[in-house]
């Protein structure tokens, strides 16, 4: 049975063909005066990779924080997410075992929602074409600055397949796309090293079969409930409306299963601009350019808002963005004193969570974005 690759790319709007409907609004033109983020995770199915999309699953949120305080120019940045499988024999030889499960998108729960539906099931895993699928494929930012890179993890050789991963590598950062390796327990391979060096990115190793430890704060139990009230500020619209918010409520559940720090990260997260829902929120939908709440039919609205006067819906969607805004406030209010907590914590267990992707994905995305400019606090 081969073993498997785990790949998280960071790129831009959206994949070819993709519409915009289907993508939680990434497909629409991102803030033009904010910088782009790119996140996608392309992660290998096949059977010895449970351990993997295991750590992807209790640290997509941490990953995605590494972003709250990043700026450039002043200027928060917008983290959009892709997600593809391969690796699973089912998915076809001639498609080289790959699967899209989620084009470029903003909502981050989408992805959570999918993480949490992968199972594993053997096949081979082809780097070189994964990579030159990434690279051709979804529609890269044309900026320097916006920061782009591949994570492609694994333990087998990265030789495998059809596709030569030299090549693939460097038509990628011909592109401005910075392929970094992360080789997983196994026997040792140079081609991890040698794909990264190619591509200007970082080669790690990292224990995928290590339980991500997850350390309880006493903020913790006060955080999960404004993460509740945080969901009520909500005001689904639209064919996505209903959708959208069961997503939100169900993710909300998977994150739980997983302890209470996760939730804690979680709610971080939704405390924050990289958390958004303008496809299916009226409240983030307003915080739009382009949006116009009087230009929303009163079928999509919320069966509350239906009678009311044009002033009325106004007004109910800025009360909803005030009380928002007010628990997100105290939400991060207690992460910080939750941060401070768990740090002297992991001063204890310094070597908890060192070879977690979490760990190894967090140090290189901070050191490569500083490149681009970005800042961080």
């Amino acid at each position: 049975m081969r073993r498997g690759v785990w790949m998280v790319s960071v790129l831009l709007l959206g994949l070819s063909g993709a519409r915009a409907e289907d993508i939680g609004g990434a497909g629409k033109p991102a803030d033009a005066e904010r910088p782009l983020v790119q996140l996608a995770l392309l992660l290998d199915t096949s059977n010895s990779m449970d351990g993997m999309i295991q750590q992807a699953k209790t640290q997509l949120w941490s990953i995605v924080n590494e972003f709250v305080t990043a700026k450039r120019a002043g200027q928060r940045p917008v983290v959009q997410v892709a997600l593809y499988r391969y690796g699973t024999p089912a998915l076809g030889a001639e498609n080289g075992y790959i699967k899209q499960l989620l084009p470029l998108t903003d909502d981050l729960d989408k992805v959570s929602d999918e993480l949490f539906r992968l199972t594993t099931h053997g096949g081979d895993e082809y780097c070189g074409w994964v990579i030159q699928n990434a690279t051709n494929d979804l529609a890269w930012s044309t900026s320097n600055k916006d920061y782009k890179a591949i994570f492609i993890a694994g333990n087998e050789t990265f030789a495998q397949g059809k596709v030569d991963f030299r090549e693939a590598c460097k038509a990628a950062i011909t592109k401005g796309i910075v392929v970094n390796t992360i080789h997983c327990e196994g026997a040792e391979d140079t081609f991890w090293d040698e794909a990264a060096r190619l591509g200007d990115g970082r080669f790690m190793h990292i224990d995928q079969n290590r339980q991500v430890v997850q350390i309880q704060a006493p903020q913790d139990a006060e955080i999960a409930t404004l993460s509740g009230d945080l969901n009520k500020t909500y005001v689904a619209y639209g064919a996505r409306g209903k959708d959208g918010a069961a997503n939100q409520a169900a993710q909300e559940t998977n994150s739980a299963s997983l302890g209470a720090a996760n939730l804690s990260t979680r709610a971080y997260t939704k405390a924050n601009a990289q958390y958004r829902n303008g496809g299916w929120d009226l409240v983030d939908a307003a915080k739009e350019k382009e949006f116009k709440l009087e230009d929303v039919k009163e079928a999509e609205l919320p069966t509350e808002m239906q009678k009311m006067t044009a002033e009325e819906r106004k007004a109910y969607v800025e009360t909803k963005a005030k009380e928002r805004e007010k628990l997100q406030a105290r939400i991060n209010d207690l992460v910080k004193q939750r941060t401070d907590f768990v740090a002297a914590e992991e001063k204890k267990q310094a070597e908890a969570n060192k070879d977690t992707l979490g760990n190894q994905v967090r140090a290189a995305v901070r050191e490569q974005a500083e490149k681009r400019e970005f800042k961080f606090k």
